[in-house]
């Protein structure tokens, strides 16, 4: 007999205990967000602990509501196979790992850009002036804009442990049908979920996205990534076993 909540259950729980707080609390929203989603390593308000508490904060209804979806949808049948503390260790080294990819691209994309504007004669104090004063930022300067978003813009949400989760579920059940609302034709998850993950590459790519903006795709292919390389090292050190 199971005793207590399963890791989905506590997941759930949490993420929405501290949604609520963050929305219904009194004045809590900017306090919420600024603590616990995760910011840009050079930015004021980043905290090492945001790697694992941005996994708990969410943008708005939608944004939770579909995570916990598809937490519960496919999580669940990883965790009756593997249990409840190996699906805890799935699930944060998954959205760690999505959290440390992310930022490690931004900051790639970041110094880039830098360096671009610092080429065409923008001061270093120009640059700092407009990612601390947005009124200040001409939209004829091509390329602060996204300076400015990748400094001050934090990512929040369970997506990165979740696509982790999606490439796990994949690998054990490659057969299964799944469908999304847009595309509402079953198709195979070992064929669906790679197609998402090269969507979701092409928009880090190109910043088009077919899902909307304010997307952070590269936490996405972050946790596919620590997914798929857990999964890879679990399966081999059971055949080392047998």
């Amino acid at each position: 007999m199971k005793k207590g909540f399963s890791a989905i259950g506590i997941l759930v729980i949490a993420n929405v205990i501290l949604f609520a707080i963050t929305f219904l609390g009194p004045d809590m929203e900017n306090v919420m967000f600024g603590t616990l989603a995760l910011y840009f390593p050079a930015n004021e308000h980043f905290r090492y602990w945001q790697f694992v508490t941005n996994m708990f904060m969410h943008g708005g209804f939608t944004h939770i509501l579909f995570n916990m979806y598809a937490l519960w949808a496919f999580g669940s049948p990883l965790e009756e196979m593997w249990g409840r503390n190996k699906f805890f260790v799935f699930y944060f080294l998954s959205g760690i790992g999505a959290s440390v990819i992310y930022i490690l691209v931004n900051y790639f994309q970041f110094q880039n850009t830098y360096r671009e504007l610092i080429s065409r004669g923008m001061s270093a104090e120009d640059i700092q002036r407009a990612l601390h004063s947005p009124e200040t930022i001409s939209s004829a300067v091509t390329g602060l804009q996204q300076l400015y978003q990748l400094y001050n813009i934090p990512a929040v949400g369970a997506s990165g442990a979740i696509y982790g989760v999606l490439v796990a579920f994949g690998i054990s059940y490659p057969n299964a049908k799944l469908a999304l609302i847009f595309f509402p034709v079953p198709i195979a998850a070992k064929y669906f979920i790679p197609v998402l993950i090269a969507l979701d590459l092409f928009s880090g790519i190109t910043g088009f996205s077919i899902f909307g903006g304010g997307i952070a795709h590269f936490a996405h292919i972050g946790g596919a990534i620590i997914g798929f390389l857990l999964m890879l090292y679990w399966r081999k050190s059971q055949s080392r076993e047998y």
